[in-house]
């Protein structure tokens, strides 16, 4: 039995995804709330905090990245590095639109 198999026939609790679940209407009862108040430069910031934090939370829990291979979670983490490089380039862009 290869490293594989056992990842695919671990028992997972129910317990966790509740949990998880109350977490997400948490975050986005917290993301709704945080759109109506202005907190100026930081306001979107704080919008990608909460999404960043919401997307590792469906991420390991319910798309079991934990218990993957190394190399599917090398290339997660090689698209999210993308996604971080184009939001970086988006803003640069559009901090020289204001300017």
């Amino acid at each position: 039995m290869d490293k594989h198999q056992t990842a695919i026939e671990q028992k997972h609790n129910y317990g966790i995804y509740i949990l998880v679940w109350l977490a997400l209407l948490i975050l986005t009862a917290l993301t709704v709330t945080v759109s109506g108040i202005n907190f100026g430069a930081i306001t979107v910031a704080t919008a990608l905090v909460i999404a960043s934090v919401k997307s590792y939370l469906v991420l390991t829990v319910f798309m079991h990245l934990r218990s993957e291979m190394r190399a599917f979670r090398l290339f997660v983490v090689v698209a999210l590095c993308f996604i971080i490089i184009c939001f970086v380039l988006l803003f640069a862009d559009y901090s020289f639109l204001g300017a």
